[in-house]
């Protein structure tokens, strides 16, 4: 295999990143703000917000996950354990100790095993999660005459607020991991011009080469 300059993010993937990150940035900030957290804006006005921005990011998970499936994207979200061990060694000592990384990204594997099983968690565990109990909870109005209507609430809230917490350490974590390895810039660049460099097969650079040229510098 020989490493080369790719393109592994398309446009879509690009905005996709950037405008979840606007998106779950804006919910955190206003969900904050309805716990009392802060007094930035106040209450109806986050409210107004929160909601519009939790609808915004609805739509574009559907079509996200439309784009996943019919592009095969979702290939890189398979969580494997060959060379599940390695990567969390890593992280847990060798990074401490400026060791090399030990997994090298293929073109249809873009992800080391531990990123793909925390995206994959993420897409099937805590998404449906923050946007199943934000439905339930918005739509209160709806089912707030059965019994016991206000306990039920209160436990949508827990688990509404219990993902989003989550998700904000997944957020957070995510951050942090740009600060390791290379720069914080070779860890940007790929969501900003899509190309990162990955190991090729003979075949697959004679594929590039041929029929996506402008995908491989």
């Amino acid at each position: 295999m020989a490493t080369q300059r790719v393109k592994i993010y398309s446009k879509f993937e690009r905005f996709w990143h950037w405008a979840q990150m606007l998106l779950i940035l804006s919910l955190l900030i206003t969900g904050f703000g309805l716990h009392g957290f802060h007094n930035f804006i106040d209450f109806k006005t986050a409210v107004t917000l929160h909601t519009g921005a939790a609808v915004t990011l609805l739509v574009l998970w559907l079509f996200g996950f439309f784009w996943l499936f019919t592009t095969g994207t979702w290939r890189h979200f398979v969580p494997t354990i060959t060379g599940l061990w390695g990567v969390v060694r890593f992280y847990a000592y060798g990074i401490f100790k400026g060791e090399r990384h030990p997994y090298r990204k293929a073109y249809w594997r873009k992800h080391n095993p531990l990123q793909a099983i925390a995206y994959l968690m993420l897409k099937l565990v805590l998404f449906p999660a923050i946007w199943i109990t934000g439905i339930i909870y918005l739509f209160y109005f709806a089912w707030r005459d059965i019994p016991y209507a206000p306990q039920w609430l209160h436990g949508v809230a827990l688990v509404h607020t219990a993902a989003a917490f989550a998700i904000l350490a997944f957020v957070l974590i995510h951050v942090y991991m740009l600060t390791t390895g290379h720069s914080f810039r070779d860890h940007i660049m790929p969501m900003i011009d899509g190309f990162d460099e990955v190991d090729l097969t003979a075949e697959e650079e004679a594929y590039l080469r041929k029929a996506q040229p402008s995908d491989i510098l």
